[in-house]
């Protein structure tokens, strides 16, 4: 019987396709207006050239609607348990503060307690600051999952992480109730424990320590159990002069220790506040893996990202829907692009390419570590070595990547920060195939933390968008390095990702430009006279119009219509706009490109606010000023556009409509700079710096020759 189903989504299907002719058809009309009647005007050009961005993007955006999949796992159809391939847990942290242990350890015991053969689950947690807090928060946490998973197995417990556990009601007989106050006492004497630890333990990050290693639940007898998962505390070597390649470089060192640990086939990598929510889902993903039809092409298998603390509204768009949407549709290709956490990876599609590879360098592959060479073409833990403590130290040196193809052949790989999306593009370039699945809405694979205020979100999101660029404006471009190697429609799917953040200048010109014609009476769109103005306005309701489809026919509201395209305006003007400056002082070589760490330590203030889906303001003034000053300007040339109108110089309808919509789209701005008085509203200083810079702009547009 087959261990997985798919089906097309022909609905959808028929409707994107059907969508892009009318639309496309449209921007045909556009171009010919824009070429026969083009001015020569410095306006009229730059207008023109954010409509051919956006036309850019959204060719682009096809790729991911052409051919929409569904899946299905069938978990009760794999071979009994003993049959099973065996599964390495990746789990990332770095810094005890931004990161606080709680929530990491909750992390690890969810992934030591899935439903899964204990003995073919091994956890890897790599501490990247080398702080004696996680190492010694990971002991404590392994001392209360040897009560927290006997009692998960007992009782067919769903939610094994014991945090998310214990927040809800629990019904059941006498024994039950007995026992589970008894674990949620020790889990509470757990927390005590962790407290104490972080309290009186240094929690500065190293940046210059040596290897440490150690198999937690190893050195005891009593601790050798088959019921329990192995457990594994990692702490890579990092030197001041040697690049450590940020979250690769922390997975790679994983890759290698694991190897001579327990070289399982399969490795699930999560970030380090993203927990395992739903116990089946290495057993969902292995009806994938073990497919004879899929497996010999899978790399990977990515489930969705989901948030436990998103507020009703999700108003910082944290839930990325539109994403999830697209990776259905890229499903229907060669499957999604690696999405950093929350996948199931084969490990040999990080050790090969599946084209065909002559005369390889194994030690320039690989490094020099026999053992480890041995462990990739043997598939089998390699055999008891003399001294297996030192072999793995040496595996996460610094020194033992030099003169290799670490983060280049053998890999994550290290170019960009974004390592998942890399790493990814370079699997499917070289004929790996991957698969999305989502179990149900009502129970994701996995749950992490989403940023609760703005500041942190923007911070996140411009992160990624450095590390996108330092991808597609690079010999790597997908619409280069990826049209070779993969097929048109996956080549597109990973422009698209990779050039988002260009779509900062489009937006740049749209709220600048239609405003400043309106207080200079320049004409930038036909009038109401002309049949091409119809064309603007049909392609405005057709964007909007089918937005909208895609958020209802997915489950969604219309407030997160609304939201989406709140946070993506917002994403434009700060996180967009930032990280291609960063880029571009990246290559002049002002400046390097850093991964910055979100922090997932909690703010009451800022998470009462956002549970209330009120707008947190209070971020770094070079993320608010932008959006000040642009809102100002946009409600300043609308008011005056009335004006002149009024004094009969005829009105312009679009230039009208544009600052129009911008307004009404972004009042929880206006609310944040005149109505709130709390901490989260826009700081009295920001407002008079967008006041001051939105009247001299204003000032200039009136009043120059």
């Amino acid at each position: 019987m087959d261990l997985n189903k798919w089906q097309s989504l022909k609905k959808r299907m028929v409707i994107n396709r059907v969508h892009a002719l009318i639309h496309g058809a449209a921007l045909a009309a556009l171009f010919y207006y824009r070429i026969t009647s083009i001015s020569k005007s410095v306006p009229h050009l730059l207008i023109f050239a954010a409509e051919l961005i956006l036309s850019f993007q959204w060719l682009l955006s096809q790729g991911a609607k052409w051919n929409p999949v569904s899946r299905t796992a069938c978990p009760d159809r794999l071979p009994a348990d003993d049959n099973l391939p065996s599964v390495d847990v990746f789990v990332c942290t770095t810094d005890p503060v931004k990161e606080p242990s709680l929530g990491v350890m909750n992390t690890v015991i969810s992934a030591m307690a899935l439903d899964y053969p204990p003995h073919k689950l091994h956890v890897y947690l790599s501490d990247d600051g080398g702080s004696p807090v996680t190492f010694r928060a990971v002991k404590e946490a392994w001392g209360f999952a040897k009560m927290w998973i006997p009692f998960c197995r007992k009782y067919m417990v769903n939610n094994r992480c014991p945090q998310a556990y214990f927040l809800t009601e629990q019904t059941g007989d006498h024994h039950f109730l007995l026992e589970k106050t008894s674990i949620q006492n020790a889990y509470e004497d757990f927390k005590i424990s962790l407290a104490k630890i972080s309290a009186g333990t240094d929690s500065r990050v190293s940046k210059d320590h040596q290897p440490i290693i150690e198999v937690i639940n190893d050195g005891d007898e009593m601790d050798k159990d088959p019921q329990m998962p192995l457990l594994v505390y990692v702490a890579r070597e990092k030197r001041p002069s040697h690049p450590h390649h940020f979250k690769a470089g922390a997975l790679n060192v994983l890759l290698r220790v694991s190897a001579l640990l327990s070289n399982s086939p399969y490795i699930l990598v999560l970030d380090c506040d993203m927990y395992c929510n739903d116990p089946k889902s290495a057993r969902q993903a292995m009806c994938f893996h073990l497919d004879p039809n899929l497996s010999p092409d899978l790399a990977f298998v990515q489930f969705p990202q989901r948030f436990h603390n998103l507020c009703d509204k999700d108003i910082y768009d944290s839930e990325f829907r539109h994403a999830w949407e697209k990776w259905e549709g890229l499903d229907g290709l060669n499957g999604p692009i690696l999405s950093g956490s929350g996948f199931y990876m084969k490990r040999e599609a990080l050790y090969r390419s599946q084209q065909l590879e002559k005369n390889v360098d194994t030690m320039k592959r690989f490094g020099s570590s026999k053992e480890f060479i041995n462990s990739v073409y043997t598939h089998k833990k390699p055999n008891c070595m003399s001294d297996e403590q030192k072999e793995m130290e040496f595996l996460a040196s610094c020194r033992y990547e030099k003169g290799s193809k670490w983060g280049e052949q053998a890999r994550f790989r290290y170019f960009a920060v974004v390592e998942d999306y890399f790493t990814g593009l370079n699997l499917h370039c070289e004929g790996w195939k991957s698969v999305y699945y989502e179990s149900s809405r009502a129970r994701p694979g996995f749950l992490g933390t989403a940023p609760e205020n703005l500041g942190e979100a923007l911070v996140q999101q411009g992160r990624w968008f450095v590390g996108l660029n330092q991808v597609a404006f690079s010999k790597y471009s997908p619409l280069v390095y990826g049209v070779l190697k993969m097929p048109i429609w996956q080549s597109m799917c990973y422009a698209e990702n990779a050039f988002s953040s260009i779509s900062f200048l489009p937006l740049y010109i749209l709220a600048l430009l239609p405003q400043i014609s309106l207080l200079r009476g320049i004409h930038l769109y036909p009038q109401l006279s002309s049949p091409f103005f119809f064309v603007f306005v049909f392609l405005f309701v057709s964007s909007q119009a089918k937005h909208l489809q895609e958020v209802l026919t997915t489950g969604y509201r219309t407030s997160t219509w609304i939201t989406e395209q709140r946070m993506w305006t917002i994403r434009c003007f700060t996180a967009y706009l930032y990280a291609n400056v960063n880029t571009i002082m990246d290559k002049i070589g002002w400046r390097k490109a850093s991964f910055l760490l979100t922090s997932k330590a909690a703010d009451e203030a800022a998470a009462e606010l956002y549970r209330k889906g009120m707008y947190n303001f209070d971020a770094p003034s070079l993320l608010i000023v932008p959006m000040c000053t642009l809102y100002m300007i946009n409600m300043g040339s609308f008011v005056a556009g009335i004006w002149q109108a009024g004094k009969g110089n005829g009105m312009m309808l679009i230039e009208s409509l544009i600052p129009v919509f911008g307004i009404i789209l972004n009042l929880p701005l206006l609310q944040g700079m005149v109505v709130r008085k709390d901490k989260g509203r826009v700081p009295t200083n920001v407002s008079i710096v967008s006041l001051l810079l939105s009247s001299i702009v204003m000032a200039y547009a009136s009043f120059a020759t």
